[in-house]
């Protein structure tokens, strides 16, 4: 692999309904092996997988980068959070158990943990391998199979995935990977024998699966857009709160759905905070995804690059203030001349009734507000059809558990920002979603409970 942005990387084919069809049926057929193993079975299969990943973290890491546009530093993280995932689903796995309960007269009941069957994954472009881990994880721990589409912008990491699958033990066709855009989707959330439908991506097209699923009863698990609060107060540790700043709107190009694009800075502190943000900003590395020095790589495509370029154009025109980058990077580097590459930006003095304070941009474009008080700035928080995410800067601890008790998001981060160990679910409120990834609870989105009711004496019968 070399870095080539603005050029074609590969081609795929587009899976129609024959090989969607081919997928599943595939997928069915491993499902009924898979299934009967005993828990302990598949997390020695799962934890080799985790083993394969972790010891070619670097060669995969290298994959993303190119399929993505990502720093390889971010890339390895990545990486590191995938065979993660594996590990601690593949911990789950052989615990995972019903109840007994005792009922009158020496009766008793008990409930079985048992897997859907065949459960479609569908990825989005900004974390490929990242996110079909944490949907295959859960799924397979639970005894399910799975089809897998990643974006048909980053069709290619998906695809060692399902060999590191296969070469760790998994019965064949237990994860596919098909190819393809809409259309292919949509095949796939029709397809009669498909049981449940992981979706990560906007809005709309959650909005679309769900009305598809909807016609086949179908469990969903929607991880959505968002536009996600940061609070800093004015008691907070100032270089901490610019570093999680930086973290909530630069990571992997801005590109990022739960990223903490609104910061509401308390007016006492604005200056000094936007001041230090800006000189931060200025400084962060970009070019080259593929060197260590890099921090900041290219957008995923052109037609994004431009939309995030047209979100800063409308907000200075609705009176925000650029006070820095905004601009198109171009390398000095000729073999970089075509990436898509632009300097991230901060944008003052904008309005809670700007667009790039109300729509998801998702690029890096930071959008900074004052406040006055705690009450005042809870209220414009919430005010917003999303709710993903929410972050607070203090030193006040009570305030800070206050705050986020407060913020209708489903993921609050505390002095940090964008932190999310697997063992901690992830999902949001409102437009942004709902079902979980990751943690305990993940696994009654991948699962469905029998109770089974035995009677030990005879039939009370009234007729």
């Amino acid at each position: 692999f070399k870095t080539c942005p603005g050029r074609v990387l590969c081609k795929v084919p587009c899976s129609g309904e024959k090989e969607v069809d081919l997928a599943v049926q595939s997928a069915k057929a491993a499902f009924k092996i898979w299934s009967q193993m005993s828990g302990m079975e598949r997390c020695r299969v799962m934890l080799e997988a985790a083993r394969i990943i972790r010891e070619q973290r670097d060669e995969i890491a290298t994959m993303e980068t190119i399929n993505n546009g990502k720093s390889i530093l971010e890339a390895r993280v990545d990486i590191d959070v995938s065979w993660q995932c594996l590990e601690y689903y593949a911990g789950l796995a052989g615990s995972l158990a019903g109840e007994h309960i005792q009922l009158p007269g020496g009766s008793f009941g008990y409930t079985r943990r048992e897997p859907l069957g065949v459960c479609v994954g569908i990825g989005a472009w900004n974390y490929p391998f990242q996110i079909a881990c944490w949907k295959s994880g859960p799924a397979l721990a639970c005894g399910n199979a799975m089809v897998f589409k990643p974006s048909p912008f980053t069709p290619i990491s998906v695809v060692r995935l399902a060999e590191i699958f296969t070469e760790a033990g998994v019965p064949k066709g237990l994860f596919n990977v098909v190819q393809g855009g809409a259309a292919t989707g949509q095949l796939l959330c029709q397809h009669p024998d498909v049981a449940k439908i992981s979706f990560t991506g906007s809005v709309p097209t959650g909005m679309k699966i769900m009305e598809m699923a909807a016609k086949g009863i179908k469990p969903v698990t929607l991880e959505l857009g968002g536009k996600s609060p940061l609070i800093i107060f004015s008691d907070a540790d100032l270089e901490n709160a610019v570093k999680g700043a930086l973290m909530a709107n630069f990571l992997t190009q801005g590109e990022v759905c739960c990223n903490g694009t609104r910061v509401f800075v308390e007016r006492k502190i604005l200056d000094t905070f936007t001041k230090e943000v800006v000189k931060r900003t200025q400084k962060i590395k970009i070019g080259d995804p593929l060197l260590e020095d890099t921090r900041m790589g290219a957008l995923i495509n052109r037609p994004h690059l431009n939309r995030v370029q047209g979100f800063i154009k409308q907000a200075k025109e609705q009176g925000a203030q650029v006070l820095c980058g905004g601009d198109l990077y171009v390398p000095d580097d000729p073999k970089l001349k075509n990436g898509y590459y632009m300097h991230p930006c901060v944008l003052g003095n904008c309005k809670d009734d700007m667009t790039c304070v109300k729509e998801e941009i998702f690029g890096p474009v930071m959008a900074i507000l004052p406040f006055d008080t705690e009450e005042e700035v809870l209220e414009r928080a919430n005010a917003t059809k999303f709710g993903l995410a929410g972050g607070v800067f203090t030193r006040d601890i009570q305030k800070a558990h206050r705050v986020v008790a407060a913020l209708k998001a489903g993921m609050c981060f505390i002095n940090n920002y964008n932190s999310s160990p697997v063992e901690l679910p992830f999902g949001g409120y409102k437009f942004s979603g709902f079902g979980r990834e990751n943690g305990r609870a993940a696994i009654e989105y991948y699962s469905q409970l029998k109770t089974v009711c035995v009677e030990m004496g005879d039939v009370e019968c009234v007729f």
